[in-house]
């Protein structure tokens, strides 16, 4: 029972896991969080919702991918039409947060609009729902997200440290002033990193979808992504996959030996304990070492 319940946990912590390194690249590079980054992931599963029941054909992995790309373009107009003015007039970036507020809004009160509060499911089943392991059933589905999502945060781990946009990334937010006088053409790394945030979010979107359903209101998951990334330490990539990892687990412990209405309880609560105790999170970095 405990193996299981280990298992969903980490599963559920890879899609926090998915959204928070989104936020975190977000907030190492432009010092704001960006509230609709969960709105972001809910239009994701919309699209993939969408395409795949009117289109009745359509393989459902080709309707995740279009998904996934909704939200990436979703996310790079964001930046591109709001964001990115307010960057430029030189304004607080607290403007950044609340422009992202009104974003979050206007989103979720455009799906509850379109799609009413109707809870909805895509129209996918696997082959099997349980795995045997001994004397343990384990989901297909969780292990299949943990797959997934393993094999995604493995590969953007590579992109940031090993490549040449992980480089141009890490000094924007290490120094964008002087990343610009070095010749790295900032604008256009931020609107890569809203892309690459987005379709990160779309694929947490669309797995949350699968295990549980799709809803104007699932884009507060985001706030799990906000904690995931505090526990790990703001504007730490490393950080909020761990602290994504251990939220997820915690949260279904508690589902499982405690109690499903006392989640996010425990949540936030730890989120209140640690900014008391180490408000800088696990990996807690210096602002020249974000991302």
């Amino acid at each position: 029972m405990f193996l299981q319940q280990l298992v969903t946990g980490i599963s559920v912590g890879g899609i926090y896991a998915l959204l928070a390194t989104g936020y975190s690249l977000i907030y190492s590079l432009l010092d704001f969080s960006n509230w609709a980054h969960g709105e972001v992931a809910m239009i994701g599963a919309y699209v993939a919702l969408v395409v795949s029941s009117s289109l009745g054909g359509m393989p459902f992995v080709l309707a995740s991918m279009i998904g996934i790309a909704g939200a990436a373009i979703v996310s790079y107009l964001n930046e591109r039409i709001a964001y990115r003015r307010i960057r430029h007039n030189n304004s607080p970036n607290m403007f950044l947060m609340i422009a992202a507020m009104g974003l979050s809004t206007v989103y979720q009160q455009a799906a509850n609009l379109i799609f009413t509060g109707k809870y909805r499911q895509f129209d996918f089943r696997l082959p099997v729902s349980t795995v045997q392991i001994g004397n343990t059933y384990l989901g297909v589905l969780d292990l299949a997200s943990l797959v997934i999502t393993a094999v995604i945060l493995v590969g953007l781990i590579f992109l940031i440290n090993k490549t040449q946009f992980g480089l141009n990334v890490r000094a924007i937010a290490s120094n964008p002033y002087a990343a610009k006088v070095l010749g790295v053409k900032v604008d256009r790394s931020v609107a890569s990193v809203f892309l690459l945030a987005g379709g990160l979010a779309g694929v947490a979107g669309i797995l949350y979808g699968m295990k549980y359903n799709i809803f104007p209101t699932m884009g507060n998951v985001g706030l799990k992504a906000f904690i995931a990334s505090v526990i790990g330490g703001l504007g730490s990539v490393p950080g909020a996959i761990v602290g994504a990892i251990v939220l997820g687990v915690i949260e279904t412990l508690v589902s499982a030996y405690v109690s499903s209405s006392l989640r996010d309880f425990f949540s936030f609560a730890l989120l209140i304990v640690l900014l008391l105790v180490k408000p800088s999170g696990l990996f807690g970095v210096d602002v020249q070492d974000k991302a």
